[in-house]
């Protein structure tokens, strides 16, 4: 078998599939992010807007605001937008702008997810030397990511900070003994009392009202992805968002729920599963591909592929490759640079939005040296420097998500401008899986307009594959196929295909002229 080099394969995927589809549009005249999702188009980039352009001058990782540095803002979070450009995304998630609870809080700067207002800005995101009020700098930031055709879904918290309890204590849940609610382990937060299916709380429901009014109105973002959608009823989601579409018809609703979650967050706490938040109005859901880490056969993989879509095909529903999010450990804590790896490529070719964390695309492990000690200074009453091992930290000011692999930042970029290339394929194509005689390898093909993209993985991360022949109906010997991500050039003849496989490699063929009916 002959061997190619690594990076070269990843270039020679420009030319050819560029001359098969159309450009994507680079400008966002008007909101497409609901059509974008639905097509599977969408390229979400996560970030935490009070790091992503955190400056850490002394490289301590905390941002010492004693010696001038300065944390993440909307005003010096634009010029990281060209980066983001450049690296093929076209959609932020924006973990939560709104204020942060002090009080009971979790680390110095507060959780991102205990909101102590629903209808503010968090001023942590102020750029104190701009002229611009706050709102119309976060405004000047979405309306510069548009410019670079890239759309913008805020977050939603799914609870209130105890600050917020404090404040206004009939919007929470009570026990028997009316103490407010924490939900799971979750100390810095207070359930919300949403209500029940037949009759949900118009004081929260106007709450989130007013989130969504900021949003649209205010602000002109693309959507919104709700954080532990399913602790509210399908009955207030219903609402919210027919009120938010008749505002905006292309207005996205994602929701943080998967079809592996069967409880509620809390005894005292309502459980709506996924199915039926999607009913509710919902474009997508994450699905459980972040159960990658635990699959170690092919059926594991090809079945929830195939499960996620006959959801997309029985309504106009989709879902996101949440292979990892701010809640999974970093994927190179895992399995290394070859589960990353994996990871873009899977979310490159499957019927899927792509979706990955700040710091993923170069290797961030978010294993911060601070983490967990006592601090210096604090913005909250805790005093120490809260974190989760191995998660983009939402605690603090800390550094900005990344680390310095150029390799992989090349492998993201290539893979993301490959999937653009092919969107009408990803948008229109058949998926069919494809028998590798290997419980451990997987192989899949998308199909569409005489064009197929195959891939062929090993979830061994361990051992390599050996031999492994693919059985590809209708393949001949001498069908076209440019090596999009393959160090191996496969050896092709009628019907089937013989690779080998390093652990945790995958590949991506684009073949000409062949379609799998």
């Amino acid at each position: 078998m002959k061997r190619f080099n690594k990076y070269k394969l990843m270039i020679s995927i420009g030319l050819a599939a560029m001359t098969m589809f159309a450009q994507v549009n680079a400008q966002n005249v008007n909101n497409d992010a609901r059509k974008l999702f639905l097509e599977n188009n969408a390229i979400i980039y996560e970030i935490n807007m009070r790091t992503f352009n955190a400056k850490d001058t002394n490289g301590n990782g905390i941002i010492d605001f004693n010696l001038g540095e300065e944390s993440g803002s909307f005003i010096n979070a634009i010029d990281r937008l060209d980066e983001i450009q450049a690296m093929g995304i076209n959609m932020l998630h924006i973990l939560p702008v709104t204020p942060t609870g002090k009080t009971k809080a979790l680390g110095t700067a507060g959780s991102l997810y205990a909101a102590s207002s629903f209808n503010k800005i968090n001023e942590q995101l102020k750029d104190k030397n701009s002229k611009l009020a706050l709102n119309e700098q976060a405004k000047k930031f979405i309306e510069e990511a548009h410019k670079r055709g890239i759309r913008i879904i805020l977050d939603i918290p799914a609870c209130g900070a105890y600050d917020l309890y404090l404040q206004r204590p009939e919007l929470f849940v009570k026990d028997k003994e009316q103490i407010p609610v924490i939900p799971a382990d979750w100390t810095d937060v207070r359930l919300l009392n949403a209500g029940n299916e037949i009759a949900i709380n118009d004081d929260v429901f106007g709450v989130y009202k007013e989130f969504v009014d900021m949003a649209i109105d205010e602000l002109g973002v693309d959507g919104i992805r709700a954080d532990v959608a399913h602790c509210k009823p399908a009955k207030f989601w219903k609402e919210l968002i027919s009120y938010s579409r008749k505002k905006d018809s292309q207005f996205l609703w994602l929701a943080e729920s998967s079809d592996s979650w069967h409880e509620a967050i809390s005894a005292y706490g309502v459980f709506t599963p996924y199915d039926k938040l999607l009913d509710a109005g919902f474009d997508g859901y994450y699905g459980s591909f972040f159960d990658l880490k635990n699959w170690h056969t092919a059926d594991e993989l090809i079945n929830h592929i195939q499960f996620n879509r006959n959801i997309s095909q029985t309504a106009p529903k989709s879902v996101i490759g949440s292979f990892t999010t701010h809640d999974e450990l970093s994927p190179v804590l895992i399995n290394g640079i070859p589960y990353s790896t994996m990871i873009i490529w899977l979310n490159a070719t499957l019927p899927v939005n792509s979706y990955f964390v700040d710091g993923f695309a170069t290797g961030d492990d978010y294993v911060y040296p601070w983490a967990n000690q006592k601090a210096e200074s604090s913005f909250t009453d805790d005093d120490f420097y809260f974190a989760h091992r191995g998660k983009i930290d939402i605690f603090n000011f800390s550094r900005k998500p990344g680390k310095d692999n150029p390799a992989l930042l090349q492998e993201f970029t290539a893979a993301n401008k490959f999937k653009q290339s092919i969107f009408p394929i990803i948008t229109h194509g058949k998926f069919t899986p494809l028998k590798t005689g290997h419980p451990a390898v997987f192989a899949y093909a998308m199909s569409y307009n005489n064009s197929t993209v195959l891939v062929y993985g090993n979830l061994d991360f361990d051992n390599p594959s050996g031999d492994v022949n693919i059985k590809i109906p209708g393949l001949a010997e001498d069908t076209i196929n440019i090596a999009v991500k393959a160090h191996l050039q496969p050896k092709l003849s009628s019907g089937k295909m013989l690779v080998q496989l390093e652990a945790g490699e995958i590949n991506v063929l684009l073949l000409e002229h062949f379609e799998l009916k």
